[in-house]
């Protein structure tokens, strides 16, 4: 969590923006046919032969990060899978992504070279061209913005939309771990503050500290559906907490849910993190967020194709808008569902 003051600095106005850019990009390669100008020209070029699906998302830093305890190589990580998880939320193929980028003249070349191999990490495991962006100054911090186009076949395509009463509500993965991992994060930065000797030992917390400082897109989940031959009537990934992905799924598709407390995926050490924390674990579920993982609906026939799949469960069913979307307690009491994930523009986030 300390910063080397005695790293070596090379200033970004020694490249200038086009010889940063040369510099930063130039061991990318182009791996997709589809691909057929990166960087290098004034536009990008590509030629998909399915449908084309977009999407970008921007990082501010000190509102979605915080480089007191966010290594620049796993913000450039998790920056791509943050755009690359919502490709595979629409049940799509990511081909290839843009970063633009904006820093202040605290940040040396050095700082950036770390950013951008996080970027090509995650461009290579997930097999992503990237094809563009931009660089600028900033006056304050830094600012990342990435878009990623990726491609479906038509009839594959899975909105938000699609989802019928009685269809049953599927997650991926676990939910609450990094949100508890930002917890941990939060509360060493606060004993650092107080004592700089001090060196947090997080091995305790090593899982929950991994889903929020590297995050995994759920590219799996997508292929796994297509080999049980599984196509979602719905689906969205958990960027802003399972209720108000729920939410979103019901006001879009125009039906109500029922959603189950018992059956909520949660990790031991998510469930131990918030015994220490004295929070709720469903609540957490609820409301943490930036689990990344993939939440959708699928019709009751294909019930036997996915169950006992460890990466997968079942969690609740839709049911008819009038009946509104309810949490059904371990007590077996209903609970009405609200949105209480992130909110960017919540001064109290």
């Amino acid at each position: 969590m300390l910063e080397d003051k005695n790293q070596e600095r090379t200033s970004l106005e020694k490249l200038g923006e086009f010889g940063l850019i040369d510099h930063l990009t130039k061991n990318f390669e182009i791996n997709h046919k589809s691909t057929l100008k990166g960087i290098g020209d004034d536009a990008a070029v590509f030629d998909h032969t399915e449908k084309t699906v977009l999407t970008t998302d921007l990082l501010i830093e000190g509102v979605h990060f915080d480089l007191s305890y966010m290594p620049l190589k796993h913000l450039g990580y998790k920056a791509v899978m943050v755009n690359l998880s919502d490709v595979y939320a629409m049940n799509a193929t990511a081909t290839s992504i843009t970063v633009s980028l904006a820093v202040s003249n605290r940040f040396p070349l050095e700082a950036l070279e770390e950013l951008y191999a996080g970027i090509a990490l995650a461009a290579k495991v997930f097999n992503v061209d990237l094809i563009g962006g931009d660089t600028t100054s900033s006056t304050s911090g830094m600012l990342i913005s990435i878009t990623a186009i990726g491609e479906a076949k038509e009839e594959e395509i899975t909105y938000r939309s699609g989802a019928k009463p009685n269809d049953l509500l599927v997650v991926s993965g676990d939910l609450g771990a990094a949100y508890m991992g930002l917890q941990v994060l939060d509360r060493e930065k606060e004993v650092f503050k107080v004592n700089p000797n001090n060196q947090p030992d997080l091995s305790p917390y090593s899982y929950i500290v991994e889903r929020q400082l590297k995050p995994e897109a759920r590219k799996d989940i997508v292929e796994l559906l297509k080999e049980m031959e599984v196509l979602p009537t719905s689906m969205i990934d958990i960027s802003d907490g399972l209720s108000s992905e729920i939410l979103h799924l019901c006001k879009s598709s125009k039906v109500g849910c029922n959603l189950f407390e018992e059956k909520i995926p949660l990790d031991p050490t998510v469930i131990s993190a918030c015994e220490e924390f004295n929070v709720d674990s469903t609540m957490v579920a609820l409301s943490g967020g930036e689990d990344y993982e993939l939440l959708f609906t699928i019709s009751q026939n294909d019930f036997d194709k996915i169950k006992g799949n460890p990466s997968l469960t079942v969690i609740g069913h839709m049911t008819d808008e009038r009946e509104g979307a309810y949490l059904v307690t371990r007590g077996n009491t209903k609970i009405e569902l609200t949105a209480q994930g992130w909110n960017s523009f919540n001064s109290d986030n």
